[in-house]
């Protein structure tokens, strides 16, 4: 068979779509921007700005793949956004979802128009599309015989009523109230309608997808993949980069959001304040400024890291923790591993943590088990060793080769059947 895949964005660094180019299977990607050497050289001499962000949507696996991009179009729309927006402020509410929206409809209807005019589809094709930017394009192709697969990103209205139930225990807390309009789930809703298979990552996901409505012989689980970069080769284990700290040093990287569950980390640093235990929380902070304030002293927030300096994070951390409340995910454990970590999560992510072995499951929505799993790990130094070496090879099994294994697999099924029965294909 052959694939097409229509990615907005560089989701996942272009796992699917380089998966399936290694294998000989990727016909063509559709993306809204594909950066050339200009762009590249461009945006590595500037600080910040859109150009230099987009001077990443690349990928050397990539470089002699059929790409099909909107560069033009895509800048001038992003112009005129930040204007709109007052000079880039970041939306929020209910417009964030609508822009969502917009933006999917509109990138979908010119990659249906480019197969239309280009590409001769048919039976033995797949088109890889991801949430809410599969529609237009599948309503098209299928009615060519093409096989349509939607790549879900997160559990939809699940993850949305979660986080409002966060926000009701914990008012004040959100930068804003999560408003998310019925339109935006109607899209996806009629996306999984009109796709054969629709590609999670997680068992987590899954389940919501089933409680929504989703047959469950529709939905299969595909694990995300982590490739170690140069700064992660060696990683002999915590405390990499620190010499003379003595504490006992918790490592919080990601969004700083109710969804991840920071509150349940600062309720569990509360617990443990008085200890010589310290939490390091690096990421973007989306909560409020008295959330931040109520923060025992043992909690540091350190705001926006780029991918070197999260290295140097993982480098300075004893112990890795991930207390989200909803995740389609979380590519953050792997990376974690990869740097010699052992990982504190809650079931409500990817299935990447064995309990006990390479790290410890904690209830979602607990920071008592938090605290006492952190505990166990600085009382136990032996422990802690023997999970960052399980936790380095667990990390080494969730390789784009194994990706691209795993779809190989999921287009088996599809070719012989169809569609496939219910199954996760990690191994």
């Amino acid at each position: 068979m052959k694939w097409f895949c229509v990615q907005d964005g560089a989701r996942e660094h272009y796992a699917i779509p380089r998966a399936l180019h290694r294998t000989g299977r990727l016909a063509g990607l559709f993306t809204e921007f594909w950066a050339g050497w200009t762009t590249r050289m461009v945006g590595g001499w500037l600080p910040f700005g859109p150009v230099r962000a987009l001077a990443a949507r690349c990928h050397p696996d990539l470089a002699d793949a059929h790409v099909t991009s909107w560069n033009v179009r895509t800048v001038w729309e992003r112009g005129g956004r930040r204007t709109e927006d007052g000079e880039g402020r970041k939306e929020r509410g209910e417009r964030k979802y609508l822009h969502f929206v917009e933006a999917g409809r509109r990138f979908a209807g010119r990659v249906r128009d480019s197969v239309q005019r280009r590409w001769d589809l048919g039976g033995q094709t797949v088109l890889f599309a991801y949430d809410t930017a599969a529609l237009e394009v599948f309503e098209y192709v299928k009615r060519l015989g093409v096989r349509c697969v939607l790549g879900q990103m997160d559990p939809n209205r699940a993850e949305f009523e979660a986080v409002g139930e966060e926000e009701r225990r914990w008012p004040g807390w959100a930068l804003a109230p999560m408003v998310v309009p019925e339109e935006y789930c109607q899209r996806r809703e009629r996306e999984w309608a009109m796709a054969d298979q629709v590609v999670v990552n997680s068992e987590f996901c899954r389940q919501g997808l089933v409680r929504q409505g989703v047959p469950e012989e529709k939905v299969v689980v595909i694990p995300l993949c982590y490739e170690k970069g140069p700064r992660d080769q060696g990683t002999k284990g915590p405390r990499a980069l620190r010499a003379s700290d003595p504490r006992f040093c918790v490592l919080f990287l990601g969004q700083v959001i109710l969804r991840k569950g920071i509150q349940y980390l600062v309720e569990a640093a509360r617990l443990m304040d008085g200890e010589d235990v310290r939490f390091d929380v690096v990421g973007p902070i989306g909560i409020s400024d008295e959330a931040v304030r109520s923060a025992p002293r043992n909690v540091v927030f350190h705001g926006r890291a780029n991918r070197d300096q999260a290295g140097e994070w993982y480098g300075r951390a004893d112990v890795f923790v991930l207390p989200t409340v909803s995740d389609g995910f979380a590519l953050t454990q792997l990376e974690a591993m990869a740097h010699g970590l052992p990982v504190i999560a809650t079931p409500n992510c990817g299935q990447v943590v064995t309990d006990g072995e390479d790290g410890f499951i904690v209830p979602a929505r607990d920071g008592a088990a938090l605290a006492r799993a952190i505990a166990r790990y600085r009382k136990d130094p032996e422990l802690r060793a023997t999970h960052s070496t399980a936790g380095l090879r667990k990390a080494g099994r969730f390789t784009l080769e194994r990706l691209a294994q795993d779809l190989v697999a999921f287009e088996g099924g599809l070719a012989r059947k169809g569609r496939i029965l219910p199954m996760s294909l990690v191994r």
